[in-house]
């Protein structure tokens, strides 16, 4: 099976997935207790503004045909207007969106950096004190939840030694690197003891494996048997860890943005769930679905070029 063949059975896996979770979001959100039309109007509001309320937001109508319409605006966008804010849903979460997406791209990449050459010393000096004292932090760092990661992070280095601002985000791209340091680490931290644990036990069995012995006794340079064979090999289940851990890092991005006080979608969800702002919270669930699938098929891509027995 080609790489296009591939992408292509992904992305009609891609949209049965989007209408899934639109059918699944829609009726959570209609099914839950409580009533966003109160919510707005008040409990003073007479009968007639509640009916006129209900109908403007197509409360009144059947649920098929809330269902059917909120498909319709979901393939052009059109979200419709926050019940709380009274502007637009795309253009709040157009105005979110960069910043969680830095966050996590920011998490992504210090997890690599900090998983990559731990495993690496851990898997060549397997059994070791270097090994052991690796193991141990990765299982202290998997132990702890992320809301309570960051907290450490943010009275430590933040409030106590003043290194990073305690939340926000800056006036630049450099400002913004500054201030989503600490966010990014504290998701980094979890993420990178699941891709260390892994790339660890990878490298092992790989580097014991008869074609890295027969590369070696070739007389090929340690680097080499090391970046071409070994890495090459063993990065394959990593990549796939990683895909699948898009969405737990997207969902730790919630509440790491409500601990930093970063004005992200995470931040936004929690503010809309509690408001019964429906538009807002279908919004970015379906926003966030279509990133989470759209990362799944970047690392399928990946994987088939990396392993072209994926397409066999």
């Amino acid at each position: 099976m080609t790489l296009l063949a591939i992408l292509a059975r992904r992305l009609l896996h891609i949209a049965a997935t989007v209408v899934l979770v639109a059918l699944l979001i829609f009726a959570l959100m209609h099914f839950l207790p409580g009533d966003p039309v109160l919510m707005l109007l008040g409990e003073r509001a007479t009968d007639a503004s509640i009916a006129q309320m209900r109908h403007a937001m197509g409360f009144d109508r059947t649920v098929l045909e809330q269902f059917w319409e909120f498909l319709l605006h979901m393939t052009t966008l059109q979200f419709g207007d926050s019940i709380t804010m009274r502007v637009p849903v795309v253009s709040l979460i157009r105005d979110r969106l960069p910043v969680t997406l830095m966050l996590t791209g920011m998490a992504m990449m210090l997890a690599l950096l900090i998983a990559v050459p731990l495993a690496f010393v851990a898997a060549l000096r397997q059994g070791g004190i270097a090994d052991a004292v690796i193991r141990v932090i990765s299982q202290v760092s998997l132990s702890m939840p992320v809301f309570y990661i960051g907290l450490i992070l943010l009275i430590t280095l933040a409030a106590g030694l003043r290194w990073f601002p305690v939340g926000g985000i800056g006036n630049g791209f450099l400002e913004d690197i500054y201030y989503l340091f600490l966010p990014a680490l504290t998701l980094a931290l979890s993420l990178s003891a699941i891709l260390l644990r892994n790339l660890r036990e990878s490298l092992i069995e790989v580097l014991h494996a008869e074609y890295v012995s027969f590369a070696t006794a070739k007389g090929l340079m340690r680097r080499t048997v090391l970046g071409r064979h070994v890495l090459r090999n063993a990065w394959i289940s990593t990549i796939t860890l990683l895909g699948l851990h898009i969405g737990s890092l997207v969902g730790g991005a919630v509440i790491t943005e409500t601990v930093f006080a970063v004005p992200g979608v995470g931040r936004l969800m929690i503010d809309s769930i509690f408001s019964r702002d429906y538009a807002v919270v279908q919004g970015l669930t379906m926003v966030l679905a279509v990133m989470v699938s759209v990362v799944f098929l970047a690392v399928d891509a990946l994987q088939a070029m990396l392993d072209p027995r994926v397409g066999a």
